[in-house]
């Protein structure tokens, strides 16, 4: 039974609670989300769900009836419901003017991270779930089609919640959902593929999902193309002299599946970085594209390298593929350095974390002052230890913390890390040292008597908290805003300011011709003003944007066509054992 369409924006209206953006420099999202992470990791590969996967029912899905085929990628959506219900409205929407009308996609992927900040059943509902069945509550005929692939934010619950709202076939929404495990292969017109592999935390591909896609890449034909899609874009690591994990995977499962066909991977696909960001073969027609812009924080660009040189296929049993090489081609935004001075406005977007800098912020003031007065009343060398050591031992959980911080994604072997901690943690040992000086100095300026001692009090344990940490919370903004220039807590600076505008996803089309064409599109500002639709018709969405929605192409649509002018691949008369 249809639910009644709603008259309100209530949770009992709608059936779910719009939820605001994640605030990540909140103390509670920090403790808990890292903490599900910690969790997940550590038992991730005792208790792995792909291995449990395997007994579960599973096909190649075939949606290559039409000689044509309109689709959708979106991913990082399941944020703020701004966001999100602006992206789900454009998704839903029967077309798009983009230089043209283009239709909706009768395929919806998404790319991971479908909901924040951690996976369960009621975060989907509130998140990604009930605000997609609010864009397209239903569809009279010919429903799209939904898969999801699961990203890190998807396995914090091991991905129990992910499986009961994507792998089950239910409806979400106008959209249905086909799928019975977090990966899938789903053949498409022109003698294209969709291949979307769930490597877990970038780890490895498990012993059944390998064994699934074999048996689907049987299938393939030399000289089929595929779009692969990835829960991270492994390829800038790599290309770039960082880690090479993630990407290592990536060209194991072309080795093991796609190759040996004589198929090739022509785009590459994925999310987690929550920007746009297209690579394009320098030697070829191939792309490597992220879209993470499905409604979570925005992420920088302007630190993306220019150049990525992926190092090649390297096999004794099997011809190796050789290096190649990838130019930065678009970007978007274009320009994300001058949207982090907006880290400066820090203690009004994350309040909690105003209170975890101000109770920060009293223990170390109340440490120094410790200090001050016990060493003018104590003696010897060991009186002067017994006197500075609270401030110590504060000043070494500052510095270890600070360390911490700023070694966030860089690498282990990066000293600038630990330079730009040891700097954040002095910052704010002044900050508590000139406050004790500045209490001690007031102490001695008023007249000796009960009022001036509860008035000095009241300045200590009200003004340091509230004054001084508000002072403290901006000595981390200040922190970020020069550090990510370096390139240290880059993303930190902008997941702090929970950016909601400059969204987009996807459009995709197959054409007769096989060529397929990638429509980029942003949406610069969302809605954050909407208006019940109670006399709609039971397919229109529930909620209208109070002003228009403005969808754009971020650049001109790329043209992938299905020939391959790339290596040649490997024959599958060629194919040897595994090395």
């Amino acid at each position: 039974m249809a639910r009644p369409r709603p008259h309100d924006m209530s949770e009992k209206e709608l059936g779910f609670r719009p939820q605001e953006a994640v605030r990540w420099l909140n103390p509670r999202v920090l403790i808990t989300t890292g903490a599900q992470s910690l969790i997940a990791e550590i038992f991730g590969s005792y208790a792995d769900k792909r291995e449990l996967q395997g007994g579960l029912a599973a096909q190649v899905y075939d949606h290559s009836r039409e000689d044509e085929l309109w689709m959708d990628f979106v991913a990082d959506l399941g944020d703020g419901f701004d966001a999100t219900y602006s992206i789900a409205s454009l998704l839903a929407a029967p077309e798009l003017d983009l230089d043209g009308p283009k239709p909706r996609g009768s395929l919806l992927i998404m790319g991971g991270d479908e909901v924040y900040p951690a996976a369960s059943t009621g975060a989907y509902e509130d998140r990604t779930k009930g605000v997609y069945r609010a864009a397209l509550p239903v569809v009279t005929e010919d429903a799209p089609t939904l898969f999801a692939l699961p990203g890190n934010h998807d396995w914090y619950d091991g991905l129990t919640s992910f499986l009961r709202v994507f792998a089950q076939r239910r409806p979400f929404g106008g959209w249905q959902t086909e799928q019975t495990r977090s990966y899938f292969a789903v053949r498409l017109p022109q003698n294209w593929w969709l291949y979307a592999i769930d490597t877990q935390f970038d780890d490895y591909v498990d012993a059944p999902q390998l064994e699934y896609f074999r048996g689907a890449s049987a299938e393939l034909r030399r000289g089929d193309s595929v779009i692969l899609c990835t829960s991270t874009p492994a390829w800038v690591d790599a290309g770039s002299g960082g880690d090479t994990k993630g990407y290592d995977t990536i060209e194991f499962f072309q080795r093991e599946v796609i190759r040996p066909r004589g198929a090739n991977v022509r785009v590459m696909l994925t999310g987690d970085k929550h920007h746009y960001a297209r690579y394009a073969e320098q030697d070829g027609t191939g792309q490597k594209i992220t879209s993470g812009l499905g409604g979570a924080y925005l992420a920088a660009t302007h630190e993306l390298p220019k150049r990525l040189d992926l190092p090649g296929e390297k096999s004794r049993v099997r011809e190796p593929s050789p290096p190649s090489s990838l130019d930065l081609a678009a970007r978007y935004p274009e320009h994300t350095g001058r949207l982090t001075a907006g880290i400066l406005k820090l203690p009004w977007r994350n309040p909690g974390f105003w209170a975890v800098t101000g109770i920060a912020q009293l223990v170390a003031t109340a440490a120094v002052l410790y200090g001050i007065a016990e060493s003018a009343v104590r003696d010897g060398v060991f009186g002067l230890l017994a006197s500075w050591s609270p401030a110590v031992l504060a000043a070494a959980v500052l510095v270890l913390a600070g360390i911490a911080f700023a070694r966030i994604d860089l690498p282990e072997t990066s000293g600038k890390g630990i330079l730009a901690g040891i700097a954040h943690a002095v910052a704010h040992l002044a900050l508590s040292v000139a406050w004790a000086v500045a209490i001690r100095a007031l102490y001695h300026a008023f007249p000796d008597g009960v009022v001036a001692d509860w008035l000095i009090f009241l300045i200590a344990a009200v003004g340091t908290p509230v004054v001084i940490g508000f002072v403290d919370a901006e000595v981390v903004a200040l922190y970020l805003l020069v550090a990510s220039r370096f390139g240290i807590n880059l993303n930190e600076v902008m997941a702090g300011q929970s950016i909601e505008d400059h969204k987009g996803f996807l459009r995709m089309h197959i054409g007769r011709d096989g060529t397929l064409t990638i429509y980029p599109v942003k949406l610069a500002r969302v809605c954050r003003k909407w208006v019940a639709n109670p006399d709609g018709a039971p397919t229109d969405p529930w909620l209208l944007p109070k002003h228009p929605l403005r969808a754009e192409l971020i650049e001109q649509p790329i043209k992938v066509p299905h020939h391959h002018t790339g290596f040649p691949s490997v024959p599958p008369d060629r194919e040897g054992p595994t090395p």
